[in-house]
């Protein structure tokens, strides 16, 4: 099949062993990012099978419509940036795993690290230091303080474990299946959701994006949070009320944040809000960002590519397109 995979920023998906799988296939790596519909369809128009990397470009139905010999889309996790319907309306398989059997340790080892980049203030006392000067301030150790893990599925109960070998106390919010599972992991829950952002100390998103979590912290649920508090988020931007995060920060509650998602990605606007903020710590959508990761991550997507070749599409979203998927033999 004629493979296209669009923005390896860093040409990396060659160097894995995951590679390999792809042999006899004819490959295209795109390693720069671009959304222009037209740019986009000239360099699809003879791609049969497309890899995505997780949420970095989106696929609607003035691009789909616009590429005749596509028969398949891979890749893994959730897919707000695709038009299904279109897919199935043109005949295009999308093959994506959502269950994973294992959680994105990467995912949360960065959130750690946001944690604590924030707490001890590094970033800071690394510019003081370039700077020419000595220590820039007093940072906050963790121990003995409050975290709270507001969804509790592989990710949340990674860095809850976390926090409890940090000697931090763990709070969890979350529904109530995974509350039960929180209280069998040793873990307390909150009297209420208020009562969760009013105690945390530390408080780090860890829920999928879907419409019943869009904009699950509001404004309120900010304010109520200590001036001295932190607020994590390595989950998905839209979790938090469109414009309450930058609003919170400017008006002192919480008085940090540590962000690895935005709204609109990748983010070059050097003047957004979050970039020139002091209390606001900031990477480049860094959780899933590792070899380790992307080995797993692209082994299951060409396995899944050569599944469709071999005419046993697997982990398909839209089981209704296979009796009309394009050119696709089906066993």
């Amino acid at each position: 099949m004629k493979i296209s995979i669009l923005d390896d920023y860093h040409d990396t998906l060659r160097t894995l062993k995951a590679f390999s799988k792809l042999a006899g296939h004819e490959v295209e790596i795109w390693n720069d990012h671009v959304q222009e519909v037209d740019t986009l369809a000239g360099r699809l128009k003879d791609t049969e099978a497309l890899v995505l990397i997780r949420e970095r470009t989106k696929i609607r139905a003035e691009l789909l419509e616009r590429l005749p010999r596509l028969k398949l889309i891979s890749q893994r996790s959730i897919h707000p940036h695709i038009d299904v319907d279109a897919c199935t309306r043109l005949g295009i398989v999308l093959s994506s795993n959502q269950h994973f059997g294992m959680p994105s340790y990467a995912t949360a080892e960065l959130t750690w690290g946001l944690i604590i980049s924030a707490m001890r203030e590094i970033p800071k006392q690394m510019a003081s230091l370039k700077a020419g000067k000595w220590q820039a301030g007093v940072g906050s150790t963790m121990r003995g303080k409050t975290l709270g893990i507001f969804g509790y599925g592989r990710i949340g109960a990674v860095v809850a474990g976390y926090g409890r070998a940090f000697g931090m106390k763990v709070l969890v919010l979350a529904r109530e299946a995974s509350r039960l599972r929180a209280r069998e992991d040793g873990y307390a829950v909150p009297a209420s959701k208020e009562a969760f952002f009013e105690e945390c100390d530390v408080i780090s998103l860890h829920m999928r994006l879907i419409e019943a979590t869009r904009g699950i912290v509001t404004a309120r649920d900010l304010a109520r949070m200590k001036p001295t508090a932190l607020i994590v988020n390595s989950s998905r931007a839209p979790l938090i009320e469109p414009g309450a995060l930058v609003n919170a920060l400017k008006a002192g509650r919480p008085g940090k944040a540590a962000v690895d998602v935005y709204e609109e990605e990748p983010l070059r606007d050097t003047s957004h809000p979050l970039l020139n903020m002091d209390n606001a710590i900031c990477t480049p959508h860094l959780g899933y960002v590792t070899r380790e990761d992307h080995e797993i991550a692209f082994a299951e997507i060409f396995d899944q590519i050569n599944a469709y070749a071999a005419g046993a599409p697997i982990n398909v979203v839209n089981p209704e397109v296979l009796g009309k998927a394009r050119n696709v033999r089906l066993n």
